[in-house]
């Protein structure tokens, strides 16, 4: 199924209409800091058209700076989250499906958090509820270590390739790795510095026990950002939730395993 690319909405997205319209709340494709809406087209995961075929609205968005959103400022989570809830507001069909992979999985506990009544069901993938380790050294040495490579001039090109390698499985297909490089190296300077330091300061983890809407958390058997253990133990805080891991997958698993990650979402929405 192909997808529109929506312009004049709160976000830009893109946009996967379903074949035969069903009542269902509309999916939300919420993208990691090295990635934007291309990380759920066919290219990437096919996650878009398979929400799609499976009689839902899917919807992956560009977040603020990225793609063809316009910046914000502050450039902070919350405002992150603010933007997804003005594009609810604005597709006025009731709450949605969010889904979110990394910094999205974080923008969506920040969407559950100041406008719970926005989302009916909630996926957070290879995500966390807190950045970091209590102190801010380990802070300030993470955005040292993201920051070196375009401090030394090489540009968000010379950033994805040795990071991309990093976050994902060994034996990831080089097509696949190569997508996920060529989307992160597209994302402007800027924007990913502003997303990065904004990581640093999450901390959600008082609120997950007041997650009320189904959740599934899921990670990748492989994933050292958002290892299963973690994964598990935030699973454990908020109330009813479901817990996965996608065998044989990094931090990028909807990439890395799409037809298994596509496989564990839609068994989990279909209720809805």
């Amino acid at each position: 199924m192909s997808a529109a690319l929506i312009t004049d909405a709160p976000l830009a997205h893109l946009r996967w209409n379903p074949v035969e319209p069903i009542a269902r709340p509309p999916v939300l494709l919420l993208h990691g800091v090295g990635g934007g809406r291309q990380a759920w087209d066919d290219a990437s995961s096919g996650t878009g058209a398979a929400l799609a075929a499976a009689g839902f609205r899917a919807l992956a968005l560009d977040f603020p700076g990225y793609g063809l959103s316009a910046t914000i400022s502050p450039y902070d989570l919350a405002g992150l989250a603010g933007a997804v809830e003005r594009l609810i507001a604005w597709l006025d069909c009731g709450p949605a499906v969010v889904v979110g992979h990394s910094m999205g999985g974080m923008v969506a506990q920040e969407l559950l958090a100041h406008a719970p009544q926005a989302v009916a069901m909630a996926v957070l993938a290879s995500t966390s509820p807190a950045f970091g380790k209590p102190g801010g050294d380990w802070q300030r040495d993470f955005l040292q270590s993201r920051f070196a490579p375009l401090d030394a001039g090489l540009g968000m090109a010379g950033l994805a390739g040795p990071l991309v390698s990093a976050m994902v499985a060994p034996d990831m297909p080089a097509a696949r790795r190569a997508v996920a490089q060529a989307m992160m190296a597209g994302v402007p300077e800027a924007t990913y510095r502003s997303a990065v330091s904004a990581l640093v300061a999450f901390d959600r983890r008082a609120a997950l026990p007041s997650i009320q809407v189904p959740t599934l958390v899921v990670t990748g058997e492989l994933d050292r950002t958002a290892a299963p253990e973690v994964a598990r133990r935030m699973a454990g805080f908020i109330p009813g939730a479901r817990f996965s891991v996608v065998p044989g997958a990094g931090h990028l698993l909807n990439i890395e395993q799409p037809e298994a990650f596509n496989r564990l979402l839609l068994d989990f929405v279909q209720p809805c």
